[in-house]
């Protein structure tokens, strides 16, 4: 079985900040009182497909992105 190779950095630092930006929507729409999107879900799921489906879809986008070769400066 071949060993998939590491996560790149920028794959990381993508997902994490959009898992603090989706965090911040998060609050402002609960302080605003305006969940109309996802009203048919009870409260505590909302909060998770907020806080949770952006960084997913940024990790697996980024995942199948092509990455430039890198060219070993010997």
């Amino acid at each position: 079985m071949a060993q998939s190779p590491p996560i790149e950095a920028k794959v990381k630092a993508a997902t994490a900040s959009t898992f603090v930006i989706a965090l911040v929507l998060a609050v402002l729409n609960d302080l605003n009182g305006d969940a109309e999107l996802l009203a048919p879900l009870p409260a505590w799921l909302q909060a998770i497909v907020i806080a949770a489906g952006p960084p997913v879809v940024t990790f697996l986008s980024g995942w199948q992105a092509r990455h430039t070769s890198r060219i070993s400066q010997l």
